[in-house]
């Protein structure tokens, strides 16, 4: 092959803030990981771009059991390694402390799934799965709909746990329900006994919970300790729910919001692709969330002039009403040069509740449909 004819690979980062536990399942990683591969070599054989992307993987423990710091040493390798955007972190207590170190010293375009307003900037786009802001909104919904009016908060002791709360007081307000107790419980698995008692004895009708999710793992213990089996209401932590069977189990019972949405046409597509391609159907949020995000990933290298990180970041900015395969049918991304917040309309969002085979999950209600 000519000298003219080859070209050094597109590097693109993906930095995962989190450690995978010990023997957790290789389709977990798989679907974390796939649907990048699958986009990037479909647009490759398509000519949308005219050399291959290689993804360059970190993975490290940040918050909320390690460490800021590790994770913005992990960025900062990514970018030595000539990364033109990098994906991740992920979560929250990360993405808002390193936002300062991206645009001061990186200066290369981050795009992660933090549900934090305060973590967006000139470097950072967001696909929220999730949102600090829009959940409480949606919690306040669905408690209105089943007509639970007086209500209980468990909140991790965290930014992310903190951020949900205030917005969820507004939420509340604007619905005319009332909050009868908040506790207080930790980021991580831990004895939830005295802050579950405080909600049963003010007699709340419901619990909503606010935080990362890891602090949900004996609640439920907690309440069938008393005999109680209230309407239970989580945000996006209900996604953790796929890590292992401890989540799951943690999870049962209540109603979480999620991504996907067995609906939405153009992520059904894509699953028969994937199907096509590796031999499974993963029916979850993170396949056809990564889908999206790769999909714009793709169409940014495609129109970045030059391949460089401002111009990937000017790029992203271009692109404009993008259909997506996560989100309820009709859901749509656009960027802007002051937008950067990826998915548009109250369907990117859906609620959901697990399954008793520790498999699947249904879909209970979509957002925004009046």
């Amino acid at each position: 092959m000519s000298y003219e004819s080859t070209a050094e690979p597109i590097k693109i980062g993906y930095l995962m803030d989190f450690l995978l536990p010990e023997g957790f399942p290789k389709t977990y990683f798989e679907d974390l990981t796939q649907s990048f591969d699958l986009v990037f070599k479909q647009g490759l054989e398509q000519g949308l771009i005219d050399r291959p992307i290689e993804i360059i993987y970190r993975e490290v423990e940040g918050l909320p059991k390690g460490s800021v710091k590790a994770v913005i040493d992990a960025y900062g390798e990514l970018c030595d390694e000539g990364c033109l955007a990098i994906f991740g972190p992920s979560i929250g207590d990360n993405t808002i402390p390193m936002k300062e170190a991206i645009e001061e010293r990186f200066k290369v375009p981050c795009i992660s799934v933090t549900g934090s307003d305060l973590a967006l900037g000139e470097w950072l786009f967001a696909f929220p799965m999730g949102s600090h802001t829009d959940e409480p909104i949606f919690w306040s919904d669905l408690l209105a709909n089943g007509g639970h009016t007086e209500v209980g908060v468990l909140t991790e002791q965290s930014l992310v746990g903190e951020g949900y709360l205030k917005n969820f007081r507004d939420a509340c307000k604007r619905k005319g329900i009332r909050i009868v107790a908040e506790a207080t419980i930790a980021q991580t698995a831990g004895d939830v006994t005295e802050a579950v008692n405080a909600l049963y004895k003010a007699n709340a009708q419901a619990i909503v919970h606010c935080g990362f999710g890891f602090g949900v793992v004996f609640v439920n213990p907690a309440l069938e300790a008393l005999g109680w089996d209230p309407p239970r209401f989580c945000g996006t932590a209900f996604q953790n729910a796929w890590l292992n069977p401890v989540m799951w189990n943690a999870f049962m019972g209540w109603t979480g919001i999620d991504q996907y949405d067995e609906g939405n046409i153009v992520g059904q597509k894509f699953l028969d692709e994937y199907n096509a391609a590796y031999g499974r159907r993963p029916e979850w949020c993170v396949p056809v969330v990564n889908r999206d995000i790769a999909f714009t990933l793709l169409r940014a290298l495609a129109d970045a002039h030059p391949l460089s990180p401002r111009g990937v970041k000017e790029a992203l900015e271009r692109v404009k009403m993008m259909p997506a395969a996560s989100g309820a049918p009709g859901t749509r991304v656009s960027f802007g040069q002051w937008t950067r917040r990826a998915w548009m309309g109250a369907g990117y969002l859906v609620a959901r509740q697990l399954d008793a085979d520790g498999v699947n999950s249904h879909l209970v209600d979509r957002f925004g449909e009046e």
